[in-house]
């Protein structure tokens, strides 16, 4: 057991703090693939019911948060509404595994690790714990299982919001060269920095991927209203608002000038709608650290994949790059130096809608969030 979950747990225990249940939710569109399994949320972890992440890209924590950051608006006015999770690292380098992380727990493969420059089949040769399908390529096979999938499965509604994905559920023909990897004047998005399209489980499914992998202009009118807002909204910006390119293809500044332009627009309209508002939580990151020659930094977890000996390809992780949480249950202008990674968002996430943890997020080393995290006054 971690020191922090420790402390955890001695706090509760000595004020006697017990958060309500977790509301009803309307089904998802889509009937249940298989029957949903539950896990204990624990005391701690509060009412929950509205999960917003975001991601940008390439970007170690110095640049993006420190005093000198080309994004005052995240790094200052942004910063002071959460808690500032001060050793949060990525997983992997290059971006592609980072974000199937997220969303699954799998480690990467070379494959992955090369952001997946081919839309190749995974071929598997065996499975071992923690849930690690081991072989090579990219489209996990459909049995794999996801956080997507485990929301469906119990009645509850997700989509991934992509900017600049011209139509639903867009992703290369498979074992095809991916024409997203490089951004044209025309075309930011990149299907690599999407990670529901690498699971045969979505996308083999076209109704179900298109109603859930959805262009990003969809999140307007969906923010609009409670009940049409999903409890996991997961957006990635394009090539350009991520920070990824600088100058971007079409022109514009880029990094983290066009974060900060991206986020000025999008974020407000989070905060300002009524699921944030009623028990929504916001979650901001990057996917990676400069790179790997950079920053191939690991916090916790596996220091090897059951695919790679190095995930962070010149070392153990994806190096350190923050994360900002905003919520009414977490106290404003504050820090956590708690070791996180994206395995930890991800048992984090299913912590909150009672869900088994999956993949590396099931690592003894991998710790969740806690009461440095979930820290306003009850």
């Amino acid at each position: 057991m971690s020191r922090t979950r420790l402390l955890t747990l001695v706090v509760l225990a000595a004020v006697g703090l017990v958060l309500p249940p977790a509301g009803a939710v309307r089904p998802d569109e889509t009937p249940a693939s298989s029957p949903a399994r539950a896990a204990a949320r624990p005391a701690y972890v509060p009412p929950v019911r509205h999960v917003f992440v975001i991601n940008i890209e390439n970007k170690g924590y110095d640049e993006t948060w420190g005093a000198r950051s080309e994004a005052p608006y995240l790094a200052t006015t942004l910063r002071r509404k959460g808690v500032l999770l001060a050793k949060y690292y990525g997983t992997a380098h290059n971006s592609q595994p980072n974000y199937v992380a997220q969303i699954s727990g799998q480690g990467p493969n070379p494959d992955m690790q090369a952001d997946c420059q081919t839309y190749s089949t995974f071929l598997r040769v065996s499975t071992t714990e923690p849930d690690q399908a081991v072989g090579s390529g990219c489209v996990f096979p459909a049995d794999v299982p996801t956080l997507p999938r485990q929301l469906t499965d119990k009645g509850l509604r997700w989509k991934g919001y992509m900017d600049d994905m011209e139509r639903p559920c867009q992703h290369p023909d498979r074992d095809t060269l991916d024409p997203t990897q490089r951004a044209t004047a025309d075309h930011n998005y990149a299907a690599r920095h999407n990670p529901f399209v690498y699971f045969r489980s979505i996308t083999d499914h076209a109704a179900y991927c298109k109603a859930h992998v959805v262009p990003l202009g969809r999140l307007k009118r969906d923010l609009e209203r409670t009940r049409t807002t999903p409890n996991l909204v997961y957006i990635t910006p394009d090539l350009c608002h991520d920070g990824h390119d600088a100058p971007c293809a079409d022109g514009r500044p880029g990094g983290l000038r066009s974060v900060d332009t991206w986020m000025k627009r999008w974020v407000p309209r989070i905060l300002r709608s009524p699921a944030f508002r009623k028990n929504g939580l916001l979650v901001i990151t990057a996917d990676e650290s400069d790179g790997p020659q950079s920053d191939a930094t690991a916090c916790c977890g596996p220091e090897t994949s059951a695919n790679s000996p190095m995930p962070g390809i010149l070392g153990p992780g994806g190096g350190r790059i923050g994360a900002l949480l905003i919520s009414r249950y977490v106290a404003p202008g504050t820090w956590s130096t708690t070791p996180y990674n994206h395995y930890s968002l991800l048992g984090s996430i299913e912590e909150i809608f009672e869900l088994p943890k999956l993949g590396y997020a099931r690592d003894p080393g991998v710790d969740t969030f806690g009461l440095d995290v979930y820290n306003a006054a009850p």
